[in-house]
């Protein structure tokens, strides 16, 4: 476990994974083991949602791209690129065509190896400062790549009846447990601020939208989105890809208490 600290707060990183995040002795990140979801962070990259109705194939330019729910990215391992007392830096590499072993396979997927026709560099950087932390992705590969993103934070819940603000939007956490696994498109927002016992912003760039999820009433998770993947026909996820340019795509989510 990698800790970045100051006065105010303390940042847990465990493998590129953000484990934990106090400001003044308040824990707002889910924790491992807790009901509700075994992780406490993720991306979905190079796609975001389900693809099983599909045949758990994506279409790229490059033909059909062998994907489980929300993609490859997950079952790669981050390097610890840098570190100081505030900062960390961790990234993942991938060569086009490589097979990588599905975590799912058997159990919940038949599966057993993923493919993505495009190399890609994927870099997760960790920035503290007072009772901000700053996490940004950067993106880099073959020009024209499609790819969405996605990023999958899980927050504790210490009260019974947490509000999700987004702009003049008020959502209760019943009505995220309503929606179920397809989520709860917040569209077209950059900004949501989760009311809970102590109050957490998040704020985005680059992403666009959020979406909301739980199956318990001890977390949440609010989480940027490039793409609402329910918004097409699962054969579709296609129209939802942006593409690489000449310079590295950079995604930006600020947690400010």
């Amino acid at each position: 476990m990698i800790e970045l600290k100051n006065e105010q707060a303390t940042v847990g990183i465990d493998a590129g994974e953000l484990a934990s995040f106090v400001v003044n002795g308040h824990e707002f990140v889910h924790q491992k083991g807790s009901p509700g979801w075994r992780s406490s962070d993720t991306e979905m990259f190079p796609i975001i949602g389900p693809v099983n109705e599909a045949g758990f194939n994506v279409q790229v330019p490059r033909g059909n791209a062998v994907q489980d729910q929300h993609g490859l990215l997950r079952e790669l391992d981050y390097e610890l690129r840098s570190q100081t007392d505030d900062s960390a830096v961790f990234a993942k590499q991938y060569q086009a065509g490589t097979p990588i072993k599905n975590s799912k396979f058997p159990e919940k997927s038949p599966k057993q190896w993923l493919m993505w026709p495009y190399s890609f560099g994927f870099e997760k950087s960790f920035s503290l400062k007072d009772q901000t932390l700053e996490i940004t992705f950067t993106i880099s590969g073959e020009r024209d790549m499609p790819f969405m993103l996605g990023y999958h934070p899980a927050f504790k819940l210490h009260s019974t009846n947490p509000t999700i603000i987004a702009d003049q939007q008020k959502i209760s956490l019943d009505e995220v447990l309503e929606v179920g696994n397809r989520a709860l498109l917040v569209e077209n927002c950059t900004s949501i601020t989760l009311q809970d016992e102590k109050d957490i912003t998040i704020e985005t760039e680059g992403f666009g939208h959020f979406m909301c999820w739980t199956e318990v009433r001890n977390m949440v998770c609010i989480e940027p989105i490039s793409f609402y993947p329910y918004a097409v026909n699962q054969r579709d996820l296609y129209l939802g890809f942006q593409h690489l340019k000449d310079e590295n795509a950079i995604f930006k989510v600020k947690l400010t208490v």
